[in-house]
């Protein structure tokens, strides 16, 4: 009869600070908690009374990682406020440059956070002994979306060129050029670090949820659509709050989510389950090699959708190069008329689907703002899995549990910081 008291303090290779808390007495669970302790931000309060021009570099400062989710959410926001229709250029900038930050972002958990789990290391640094070549040319990966981050906004965290109704500043046609290539180069390295995932053990633990992504008829949907749910079908993003419905648990900061279960998911699995038909060839491809079918109920399985949604971004970024390169950029005139009114943006941040809604008054001024996150949405679902799993692996010596269950949150790539609003 088992007794085991477990606590990990600032879980490692997460952004931010969370807790896992688990205490069994005579073999029984009597405690199993996903803590998380970052103190509450104030994002939508420090919005407030801005200028609808200076709400988007705010909103950018809210992650570090997801800096182009945030700001394109807070575009759509205000756009959808005014009533502004981005041009066809725009569009195609905001997706690639949405790419670019996707790419980043799945390449620093694949390889960085998750990969030393499954390959015995405690963090990447012996992975530099035991598998150089696979961390020089992730380093290479993430170069590669920075500069096309910067070809197109100026930087890749906290972006300057896009703005509202457009871009400030449009990109070199020659440096984008000079990056398609490398994103053809790209493609070669992906398939090495499916060769690596295929001898991977991805821990075998189902638990189907509903799953929530954004739905677009025309393309896999990174930053237009309605919500997607994989219980309730299609819902319009007007009716996005009675989607999250969230609500306050004493043993975190971050507030939890429901919709028609318990908890839900998103991100990159969300994404899958909801979008697989459309992912672009390659992705669909490197997605039966690794043994990724919807609907996949397993949440260690996140990575491996992450891996998938690299190629599609790969390769959906020569695409919409090929397609900037073949009818130019023309500097396009943004100005704006302000307008009270309500707008909602939403996008799928790598971890989820991210919402933004804002209120004008007439003279363009934000007096009201809702940010909703998407490791916000995750947490429930989170501490739901942990209560699933501990029961199957409680047999086990408690250095192998502790072990899985960090794994558990590491597979959702969370963002605690951002998630507590």
């Amino acid at each position: 009869m088992k007794s085991i008291n477990l606590k990990v303090n600032q879980i490692t290779r997460v952004e931010g600070h969370g807790n896992i808390v688990l205490k069994v007495s005579g073999g029984k669970i009597q405690e199993l908690k996903w803590e998380v302790t970052e103190s509450p931000r104030f994002f939508e309060a420090m919005m407030r009374g801005r200028y609808y021009e200076d709400v988007p570099y705010l909103a950018s400062r809210i992650c570090g990682i997801c800096s182009i989710a945030h700001t394109t959410a807070s575009i759509q926001a205000v756009e959808a406020a005014f009533g502004i229709q981005p041009s066809a250029q725009t569009m195609l900038l905001r997706k690639l440059l949405f790419n670019a930050e996707l790419l980043e972002s799945h390449v620093l958990h694949v390889l960085f956070l998750a990969a030393p789990d499954f390959l015995g290391a405690g963090s990447v640094f012996p992975l530099l002994q035991t598998h150089p070549d696979i961390v020089v040319m992730a380093l290479r990966l993430k170069k590669l979306a920075y500069n096309l981050a910067e070809a197109l906004a100026g930087r890749k965290t906290h972006p300057l060129s896009c703005e509202v109704g457009g871009f400030a500043k449009m990109p070199d046609l020659k440096e984008l050029e000079a990056i398609r290539k490398r994103l053809e180069a790209a493609l070669v390295d992906f398939d090495t670090v499916v060769g690596l995932y295929k001898g991977l053990r991805i821990p075998d633990f189902t638990r189907e949820t509903e799953y929530i992504a954004l739905k677009d008829a025309g393309e896999y949907a990174f930053i237009s659509g309605d919500i997607a749910s994989t219980d309730a079908g299609i819902i319009p993003l007007s009716n996005y709050l009675k989607v999250t419905n969230e609500f306050c648990v004493p043993h975190s900061t971050a507030k939890y989510t429901r919709h028609k279960r318990d908890s839900y998911m998103v991100g990159a699995l969300a994404r899958f389950n909801n979008n697989h038909k459309q992912l672009l060839p390659r992705a669909q491809k490197v997605a039966a090699e690794l043994g990724l079918k919807a609907p996949c109920y397993n949440p260690f399985m996140i990575t491996v959708a992450q891996l998938v949604e690299s190629f599609h971004a790969a390769e959906d970024s020569i695409n919409l190069i090929d397609q900037i390169l073949s009818r130019g950029v023309a500097t396009e005139d943004n100005a704006v008329k302000p307008k009270a009114g309500r707008g909602i943006g939403a996008v799928e941040a790598p971890r989820g689907i991210l919402f933004h809604d804002y209120t004008f008054d007439k003279n363009g001024v934000l007096t009201n703002a809702n940010c909703v996150i998407p490791t916000n949405q995750n947490h429930n679902n989170i501490q739901k899995d942990m209560e699933a799993l501990v029961p199957l692996i409680l047999d086990r010596p408690e250095d192998e549990i502790r072990l899985r269950l960090e794994m558990l949150v590491r597979a959702y790539d969370p963002c605690i910081s951002c998630s507590t609003h």
